[in-house]
């Protein structure tokens, strides 16, 4: 006779079960990346065109090892099967590659919002001590100045000098 099982608590949460099966995201999103990368190579192409060429060569060819007869449907099961995986990888890489796009994008948009406020804080200062240096006496006003002072003060200790 089996044994009774202990009253479940609905309060608790479940222990996990035997079977559990974690997935890494990131590594099978790295692992389509990678796929759908080398799905657009011609090295994957020339590969399969070759495969291509051998099966349909024996198939019509050899007449012992025919296990897929002229109209090939083992061959275009294949490849059905194959589009099937192909196509979801693709896209999951395109899905990925729009998000570090998207990442990238606004990135650069706060960047450049940055690079704008730095640059009009950088043409206040400038405007500023543009102003500024208006009002700083410079050295050729100052010689001029001293100049002018010098030669009021010959005129006076002329002028002061009795003759």
């Amino acid at each position: 006779m089996p044994e009774p099982q202990p009253r479940r608590r609905l309060d608790q949460p479940r222990t996990p079960g035997r079977l559990r099966v974690s997935l890494d995201r990131e590594a099978f999103g790295r692992l389509a990346e990678r796929l759908a990368r080398f799905l657009g190579t011609g090295t994957f192409l020339f590969w399969q065109t070759l495969m291509v060429v051998l099966w349909i060569s024996l198939n019509l060819a050899a007449v012992s090892l025919r296990w897929d007869p002229y109209p090939f449907i083992l061959l275009n099961l294949a490849f059905s099967t194959q589009a099937a995986y192909a196509a979801p990888l693709i896209l999951l890489a395109q899905n990925r590659q729009d998000d570090r796009d998207r990442v990238a994008l606004e990135e650069d948009r706060a960047r450049a919002a940055q690079t704008k406020a730095d640059t009009e804080y950088l043409a206040r200062e400038l405007a500023a001590l543009r102003l500024a240096v208006g009002e700083v006496v410079t050295r050729d006003y100052l010689r001029g100045e001293l100049e002018r002072v010098f030669r009021e003060r010959r005129r006076q200790v002329r002028d002061d000098v009795p003759s």
